[in-house]
């Protein structure tokens, strides 16, 4: 019962839209309604407000790491084992991916996967985040530098983590997040995926 009661909370957690909650404190128009349409960190920023960008940015990812912190204190203080960890960690995930306080409209993941890597494992978290932050210095594609972090995370992991249920755990998450990256993989592939920090009418 604990275990369910966990897993429920990290969900209901992770459906809370940090840029949706930014927006609305900068009174700016709700992500969803310009730009890509996604409620995340980088359509955020086309608004031209950095501060409600970090702010998006800090809450997704903070979320993540949370929902892990937090189970790793239940695990150990009540010895639920590591599946509460991973429970926890692909609930707060999919919370953001399909966010009940948004019709199960969600964001990418890619803040909120960012800081479940940094509860899992500080060196796996730090690597991805460095994979995109190199390869969106040098595209500028914000898309781009989360698909080839999302591929490489796993491999991280492999590396990086002893349990094989958290190796399995960040592979279902980068595939999530491959997959919710479909439009932007297709518009890649057309060479009309827009540049971080510039507007766009997909």
């Amino acid at each position: 019962m604990v275990t369910i009661i966990l897993i429920i909370a990290a969900y209901l957690l992770g459906s809370v839209s940090f840029a949706v909650v930014a927006s609305w404190l900068f009174k700016l128009p709700d992500p969803r309604s310009y730009g890509s349409g996604n409620p995340g960190a980088t359509n955020v920023l086309r608004t031209g407000k950095k501060a409600a960008a970090i702010i998006t940015l800090l809450g997704d990812a903070g979320k993540g790491w949370l929902a892990v912190v937090i189970a790793r204190y239940w695990s150990n203080t009540e010895g639920l084992g590591n599946e509460v960890i991973a429970g926890m960690a692909l609930a707060v995930f999919l919370g953001h991916l399909f966010p009940i306080f948004l019709r199960f409209k969600g964001g990418k993941g890619v803040a909120t996967s960012a800081g479940v890597l940094l509860g899992l494992n500080p060196w796996l978290g730090l690597l991805t985040i460095l994979t995109w932050l190199v390869v969106a210095l040098v595209s500028r594609i914000s898309s781009l530098s989360a698909l080839l972090a999302a591929l490489l995370a796993p491999v991280y992991a492999y590396f990086l983590l002893e349990q094989e249920i958290f190796v399995l755990t960040v592979l279902l998450l980068s595939a999530l997040l491959i997959i919710k990256h479909h439009s932007n993989i297709a518009n890649l592939l057309a060479g009309k995926e827009t540049k971080i920090g510039k507007s766009s009418s997909s």
